[in-house]
């Protein structure tokens, strides 16, 4: 069994990125820069943009933050990604979901220039990843298959379970593990809670994809002797063990489905901390102009 350390992999693809950037600021040129929309005080959502504004600092990106209350209109919202969409400083922005009932999510994601939609949830971008053409990938995602190529995971003909079929996670990764491509040319099966025999299915994996957003849902039962296993899922519980009083797991009983695994993400360590590096690698991207130029 083998643990993919996303942390370390995360650490080293930092490094990548900042040399060049280091590069283009020795050559007097304008750096990256990534903007983010924040809407209300959720927890989840400020600590991942706090560490995205940490992450560009570490890289030598510039990074701008346009914070609104959970009462802004949508107006508003939509106002600032015209804003935000002709501000030619600004390479690529994303707009922090969940926003409130109130915003229709589509409309303010639509309204992103697909160039600037460094997040990879425009339509154009998700139609482009699913013909295989050049795209920006949504950033879970593309972190998942950055670790399989990383760790020298062969997808090529391989039975692949996704459990989940968010647009955010279960719907794009079963598309890119499908398409015709390195990672890819996998078999992919999307489970999600209307499937029957899920457990059965999950068994038969190879590479098991787990984004059912339930705390510890995949247990020893449900996977495969020597099957990889990448959790995405992330949840607080309580526990008397730490100073905070919480301990984070994922949607995996890691105790359990570790000693069957070859190997395995950790969480937290795992798919997370690649969230954020492959949000910064789209907007590198998008300074260089590469998916549209």
């Amino acid at each position: 069994m083998k643990i993919i350390d996303g942390k370390e992999t995360a650490k080293a693809i930092k490094k990548e990125i900042a040399l060049e950037v280091g590069k283009m600021i020795d050559n007097d040129e304008t750096g990256p820069h990534l903007a983010a929309v924040l809407v209300g005080d959720d927890p989840a959502s400020q600590t991942y943009v706090g560490a995205k504004e940490k992450a560009c600092k570490e890289v030598g990106m510039v990074s701008s933050l346009y914070k609104f209350p959970q009462d802004v209109t949508e107006k508003e919202i939509l106002d600032i990604v015209d804003y935000l969409n002709s501000d030619e400083e600004i390479d690529g922005f994303i707009v922090q979901l969940p926003l409130p009932e109130h915003i229709d999510e589509n409309k303010v994601l639509e309204r992103i220039n697909p160039a600037k939609d460094v997040d990879g949830f425009h339509p154009m971008n998700f139609g482009r990843m699913a013909l295989n053409l050049p795209a920006y990938l949504p950033a879970t995602p593309y972190g998942i298959i950055q670790l399989l190529e990383r760790y020298k995971i062969e997808t090529k003909g391989k039975n692949c379970v996704v459990l989940g079929r968010s647009h955010i996670v279960g719907s794009p990764i079963s598309i890119l593990l499908s398409r015709k491509a390195s990672p890819g040319d996998a078999t992919v099966t999307v489970c999600h809670s209307r499937t029957k025999n899920l457990k059965k299915i999950a068994s038969q994996a190879d590479i098991l994809i787990v984004a059912m957003g339930q705390p510890e849902f995949v247990t020893a039962e449900m996977v495969k002797k020597g099957a990889v296993v990448i959790d995405v899922g992330i949840h607080r519980v309580p526990s008397d063990e730490t100073k905070s009083g919480f301990r984070l797991i994922g949607d995996v009983k890691y105790d359990e489905v570790v000693g069957k695994a070859s190997f395995i993400t950790p969480v937290p360590g795992g798919v997370g901390p690649m969230t954020i590096v492959s949000l910064l690698q789209n907007t590198l991207k998008a300074h260089k102009k590469e998916i549209y130029p």
